[in-house]
């Protein structure tokens, strides 16, 4: 009788881990919610992306705004009034109304529009990195969310197997095959285990709540779970991926690009503008008019724009200095994340290849020989939390490749073309 109560344990334990096992499967093959779908619907409700529309509308403003000729300004002059003698009230008045007209020297407008442009370029710039910033943001969130769900898998399976562990060891203790302390330490294991379960069910809840979060809209009941499980399928070193054409140093050439600009519009501006303009004088004791005409020229004396030049040379300086850094950074943040593609790739096909299949099958022989009599219980519990250490470990794996593969796309995101 005890045999045949053992034999069901048994059968019960090998039952939930097919259950277990079979879990992602069963959630996977319904609807789910893809990586590509999520990050559609993080980008058409991003704040930080609606802020960038509204950069690149305030550069195309800005454009036209450049473009702009100065306002001709009105100017009435009433002259010879209330004075003395002959002056006196308004029988003497000479009235005068003019136009000018400001007339800009030193191409002011074209270096204006050459500025405007250059932030416009800039802005479309910080549209496509905004875009590529959420695209990561997201791919994080939806890996952190999968691998949840996994490690909840992992966790009531193990869980499941700790429950059917601690009822074998009840049957032997009652049989007389087994010390009661064997008992209670399958007990506390399987305490352990549904502790375990219920903090990875709010880590995984939370992890989809972030995700909700970012997207703007509710999940589905399931995610793609096979998806964390995609690797590529050379075991070799990554080739060397070139930090040219990317946007970081499109961001750092059109700084570079504005900087000039500002430098040519400083310039620019140390020659003076003129104001010209035609103007029409009304006598009043003789009833006579006569045109006048007028021209006026700041004279720059306190104000040559010198200082204005050199700050602006000094900050062109900066920039192109900050451009070479960013060179030197981009090429740093490729290689590292590259490697750590690379080596989480190995790590992941190991822990989920052939390290996961040798601690299924040391579990397996351990519940055998347990059952059986053959092994002890530290032996069951140690092939047993091995199992639980190395499933955990291949999904971090998994999702550490993920991550790193997505922070090595970020850095590599081409720049748009000019113009688009």
């Amino acid at each position: 009788m005890v045999r045949t109560l053992a034999a069901l344990l048994a059968a019960a334990s090998c039952v939930a881990v097919a259950q277990a096992q079979d879990i992602p499967t069963a959630v996977a093959s319904s609807p789910s919610l893809t990586l590509d779908d999520a990050v559609a619907a993080a980008g058409g409700s991003a704040p930080a992306l609606d802020a960038a529309q509204a950069g690149v509308e305030a550069a195309r403003a800005g454009r036209t705004v450049a473009g702009l000729r100065p306002n001709p300004t009105v100017q009435t002059q009433v002259e010879n009034v209330a004075g003395t003698g002959l002056y006196r009230g308004v029988g003497g008045a000479e009235a005068t109304v003019s136009v000018a007209v400001p007339i800009e020297l030193g191409g002011k407008r074209s270096a204006r529009i050459a500025v405007a442009n250059a932030q416009a370029d800039r802005a479309l710039l910080t549209q496509a990195i905004t875009q590529a910033d959420i695209r990561l943001q997201v791919i994080q969130l939806y890996v952190e969310a999968v691998a949840s769900e996994r490690r909840l898998a992992t966790a009531r399976d193990q869980a499941r197997i700790a429950t059917d562990a601690a009822n074998t060891a009840r049957v032997r203790v009652e049989a007389g095959r087994a010390s009661p302390i064997e008992e209670q330490r399958a007990s506390v294991a399987r305490i352990n285990a549904d502790a375990h379960v219920e903090r990875t069910k709010r880590l995984a809840a939370a992890a989809r709540a972030n995700l909700a979060r970012r997207i703007g809209q509710p999940l589905p009941q399931s995610l793609d779970l096979a998806w964390l499980d995609h690797l590529p399928a050379s075991h070799g070193p990554g080739r060397p991926v070139s930090a040219t054409g990317t946007l970081a140093l499109a961001a750092a050439d059109a700084n570079l690009a504005v900087a000039d600009a500002a430098v040519r519009l400083s310039q620019s501006q140390r020659m003076p503008d003129l104001e010209v303009g035609p103007g029409v004088r009304h006598f009043s004791q003789t009833n006579d008019t006569a045109f006048v005409f007028t021209v006026s020229m700041p004279i720059p004396i306190f104000h040559s724009g010198k200082a204005a030049v050199a700050q602006a040379r000094a900050q062109r300086t900066s920039v192109e200095a900050q451009k070479r850094l960013t060179a030197l950074d981009i090429e740093q943040a490729i290689t590292d994340a590259q490697v750590a593609a690379d080596n989480a790739a190995i790590t992941a096909r190991t822990t989920s290849g052939p390290a996961l299949a040798a601690a299924q099958e040391a579990a397996r022989i351990a519940r055998i020989g347990y059952r059986e009599g053959k092994f002890g219980q530290l032996d069951l519990l140690d092939a047993e939390r091995t199992l639980a250490d190395t499933r955990v470990a291949a999904i971090d794996a998994l999702a550490a490749y993920q991550n790193a593969r997505a922070q090595l796309e970020r850095l590599t995101a081409p720049a748009p073309e000019q113009g688009n």
